[in-house]
């Protein structure tokens, strides 16, 4: 079971005042060149693993509930390599709309000329985009789920089913809007804990943005020891006022119905994470977390200037 989060959701979330870089062009190339003289490029590309293209298997909770996703929509983008000293090696900007749910590694952008050496800060953003010229439409996603996504301000959408052998199952059609990025990234890379990326002379870098789709039932914001349970989320079903009956699905406003301080005190952890008051709150949150790095690695969670 995945149990890390991202180190800006384990301090809490961070606020991003801004960075100070010389910048290059749009999509690639610091002036000048590293210690060898040379340029490589940097080629990032994403992935939402088996969780989101396949399941989240019943084996995979603590409480016997499994999640299927049936759309798992993205906007990636905003991104940016540079250093510790100050200096921007190459920025792409506008974003690029993913549904995760397709299956295999999608590719978000190539930048090339870059400064041979190791740039040691990257960063990259998911948020909602109001410019259509501004969101490409990637891999899985179609024009409707553009148009959808901007008129909704929409970063992450997903839709899905949570079951549970014995039980009836329980949808979910999830839309946050909140702008973050996900600063400072670092990763394995050939076996090392690293910053950033390694440009070397002719060389490429891939990097992935790798999605992490079972965050949403992560049972507390801020511990690594998290683990993913379902059941607090099916009881949020709550009956119709009109009709007195359970319409099967789980919708944001019956999460926001739901206060923290009544719920169990092993049910849901917030650590000292601000302003989570209800359930919507606390999906919300989670919705910031789901962007690592290199797989497992982890990335400063942050709000954008």
């Amino acid at each position: 079971m995945r149990r890390n989060v991202l180190r800006g959701a384990t301090a809490a979330l961070c606020l991003f005042i801004g960075t100070t870089a010389a910048c290059g062009d749009d999509t690639g190339g610091a002036g000048g060149s590293g210690p060898d003289g040379g340029t490589g490029k940097v080629t990032f590309n994403t992935w939402g693993e088996e969780y989101i293209e396949q399941e989240i298997p019943a084996s995979e909770f603590a409480d016997g509930w499994s999640a299927k996703y049936d759309k798992f929509l993205i906007n990636i983008g905003n991104i940016r390599i540079g250093d510790s000293e100050g200096n921007e090696a190459a920025r792409k900007d506008g974003f690029i709309l993913i549904n995760h749910v397709a299956a295999g590694v999608k590719p978000v952008t190539t930048l090339d000329g870059i400064a041979a050496k190791n740039w040691d800060l990257v960063s990259y953003q998911i948020r909602p985009v109001s410019d259509p010229a501004q969101l490409e439409v990637g891999a899985g996603a179609t024009e409707a789920d553009k148009t959808f996504m901007i008129a909704n301000a929409c970063h992450v959408y997903v839709e899905g089913t949570i079951s549970k052998s014995g039980e009836d199952s329980k949808t979910f059609k999830w839309c946050f809007s909140v702008a973050t990025l996900l600063d400072e990234c670092e990763g394995e890379l050939e076996g090392k804990l690293t910053k950033g990326v390694v440009v070397t002379e002719g060389g490429e870098d891939q990097v992935q943005l790798t999605i992490h789709g079972d965050h949403f039932f992560y049972d507390d914001l801020q511990s690594a020891e998290a683990v993913v349970k379902g059941q607090v989320l099916v009881d949020a079903d709550a009956e119709d006022v009109e009709t007195g009956s359970v319409d099967g699905e789980i919708t944001l406003e019956e999460l926001a119905a739901v206060d923290i301080d009544d719920l169990p005190p092993d049910a849901y952890g917030t650590g000292a994470a601000t302003g989570v008051e209800n359930l919507r709150d606390y999906v919300t949150f989670l919705s910031r977390t789901l962007g690592h790095y290199r797989g497992e690695g982890e990335c400063f969670v942050k709000d954008p200037n």
